[in-house]
């Protein structure tokens, strides 16, 4: 048990970051307007994705050393791939869960948007970035287990209240809408691009891990960092369908109008556990919703700020550990790129979704190339045989690697109209 506590975090700071936009935004809006139609998709692209985010974990624990740094060992080509995939998905990634966080930091607090109108994104902003400049990996460790602990409660106390409410009636002009059709596809690709989470954060997770080491002084075995990640990653998955159930049972097939603007769309989501737990919970649940998005933003700031810092160490400092000042220019680069996004974004009604759904839309794209990358360190000679994945991880692995790179190929002849 010592020894489980000296490895606990990477794992459950993994959880925590997923839970946010893909969860809070995108399995809720899947429940409300598909019902559980999506059921089966997610369940199958969370066993697909899982070995490549249990790669990062693998490869740091075994090699002690970054996935980002493993790339480098692939050669050039590999370590500019991710690092072209990185920057592109940096700001609007990032942007998203700032934006996000902003909404629902506006919804506790009823902040008026024609007054205030970028104050809750330059708070939140500016706060993570304090936070990280000053505490660094230890802070955030303490603090997203103690925000994903506070909504893993309140959601599944809202799920088991939902089953002793009054059924939901189902209106009479309520048409189902097709699930298998072409406008569905940007829809499925944007759920699943980061359906728990973008696969490129996987490098994420090997940076995690040495950090936990270094702040804990305890070398993790590879056993012990996997099944740690692999309880936040089982964590993360089961609150996906019970976000996606919560939106199935309290909205789909109600009169209700799914709104795409952001503060509505907020209250939405709010509502749905108020409308299973009572009035009451109103401001117990918008904390909960804006404390694990507060805690996504730390969690995404930081890992993209890591692996910038590590990335052009390793390109332009051959591998060497940089001053610390680079991991402050990296926070700068993040939180300044992100909020320019949002700022252009602003004048668009449904920026705040469209947002959401270039962010995810561009992780799926991407992701069979981090899958690739990742499942070629794992598996290639150099990497010690004993901590080699198994054959049922690797039969996976190589059908998640096949199907995430037909889907992405579909939504490329769908945007080009190959379809019309």
């Amino acid at each position: 048990m010592n020894k489980f506590f000296k490895v606990l975090g990477p794992g459950l700071l993994f959880a925590s970051t997923a839970i946010g936009v893909s969860h809070l935004v995108q399995s809720t809006r899947a429940g409300m307007i598909y019902g559980y139609g999506f059921l089966g998709a997610i369940i199958i692209i969370n066993i697909l994705k899982y070995p490549f985010f249990e790669y990062g974990t693998r490869y740091a624990a075994g090699s002690n050393e970054s996935l980002i740094d493993g790339y480098k060992r692939l050669g050039k080509w590999a370590i500019w791939s991710y690092f072209v995939v990185m920057i592109v998905s940096l700001f609007f990634v990032s942007a998203a869960v700032f934006q996000v966080t902003a909404v629902f930091m506006k919804e506790l607090f009823q902040i008026e948007d024609v007054v205030y109108t970028f104050l809750p994104l330059v708070l939140i902003i500016g706060s993570c970035f304090m936070i990280l400049a000053l505490g660094k990996y230890k802070f955030l460790d303490q603090f997203i287990k103690v925000v994903g602990l506070a909504m893993i409660v309140c959601v599944l106390i809202a799920f088991i209240m939902t089953f002793f409410k009054e059924e939901t009636v189902i209106s009479e002009q309520f048409e189902a809408p097709q699930l298998w059709s072409l406008s569905t596809i940007p829809f499925g690709i944007a759920l699943m691009g980061w359906m728990p989470t973008a696969v490129d954060l996987s490098a994420w997770n090997s940076l995690w891990t040495l950090e936990k080491q270094k702040v804990s002084g305890y070398r993790s075995t590879v056993k012990e960092s996997t099944n740690e990640f692999a309880l936040g990653y089982g964590i993360s998955a089961v609150l996906a369908v019970l976000f996606l159930a919560l939106g199935s049972m309290l909205v789909y097939g109600t009169d209700t109008v799914i709104v795409s603007g952001s503060a509505g769309f907020a209250n939405q989501v709010i509502a749905l556990f108020t409308s299973a737990m009572g009035e009451w919970s109103y401001y117990i649940i918008a904390i909960a919703a804006f404390c694990i998005m507060y805690g996504t933003s730390i969690g995404v700031l930081d890992g993209y700020s890591r692996a910038l810092k590590r990335t052009t160490e390793v390109l332009f400092f051959k591998s060497k550990t940089a001053s610390e000042k680079w991991y402050l220019s990296a926070l700068v680069v993040t939180a300044l790129g992100g909020f320019s996004i949002c700022y252009f974004l602003s004048n668009n009604p449904k920026g705040f979704l469209l947002l959401v759904d270039i962010a995810t839309i561009l992780s799926f794209l991407f992701a069979p190339i981090v899958a690739v990358l990742n499942y070629k360190l794992v598996t290639r000679m150099e990497f010690p045989k004993e901590h080699h994945p198994r054959f049922f991880m690797k039969a996976i692995s190589l059908l998640g690697i096949t199907v995430l790179t037909v889907m992405s190929l579909v939504y490329i002849c769908y945007y080009c109209g190959a379809f019309n």
